[in-house]
């Protein structure tokens, strides 16, 4: 070994294995192995060829629990790492990735909401009795399964708020609509 070498070599003594770098970071093994396969994480490797985590990478698993706790993505949480390693760094980048964070958040929030909406909808229209009439599975029923993933999601969409205005739709019984069965045409 080089004299360079020795002094680039982290110091082993001081390093601990996946499962205490586990323990302390919080995050399971099984997903540090998986953050060193993206690059997020890079543990030396001592002799015998085992990962081994210092003090440094402890405190990046813990930055990237901490991060993913707060809903942000993997590549997120890339850029982030990179503006938290950059000295040089402009707060306004992370401040700008931050508030770009908030905007999906909020996304979510609303869409989430919609659905808890059409949910709730569903159940004050059901009877909740003995009998076997329910308006909840008979809307689930007459979701249309070939519809692609995208084209669903834009639909259940679409219906949510149809559903939270009050507009009659498949969300409701035929009593409890106009009357008139639902024609599958998708206007809204």
């Amino acid at each position: 070994m080089s004299v360079v070498d020795a002094v680039d070599a982290p110091d082993m003594s001081t390093m601990v294995t996946i499962g205490q770098a586990a323990q302390r970071s919080g995050v399971p093994a099984k997903t540090i192995r998986y953050y060193e396969s993206i690059g997020l994480v890079r543990p030396a490797r001592g002799e015998n060829k085992y990962r081994a985590y210092g003090d440094s990478e402890v405190e990046t698993l813990r930055f990237i629990n901490r991060a993913r706790a707060l809903g942000f993505t993997l590549k997120e949480v890339h850029a982030l790492l990179a503006l938290y390693r950059d000295r040089r760094r402009s707060s306004r980048d992370v401040k700008k990735l931050a508030l770009r964070h908030v905007e999906q958040l909020d996304r979510k929030i609303d869409e989430l909401t919609a659905i808890r909406n059409a949910v709730l909808e569903l159940a004050r229209h059901c009877r909740g009795d003995e009998r076997p009439d329910c308006p909840i599975l008979d809307d689930l029923g007459a979701v249309t399964l070939s519809l692609p993933d995208a084209q669903s999601r834009r639909d259940d969409r679409r219906i949510s708020r149809r559903a939270t205005r009050g507009v009659p739709g498949p969300w409701l019984s035929p009593c409890e609509s106009s009357g008139s069965p639902p024609n599958g045409s998708g206007d809204a």
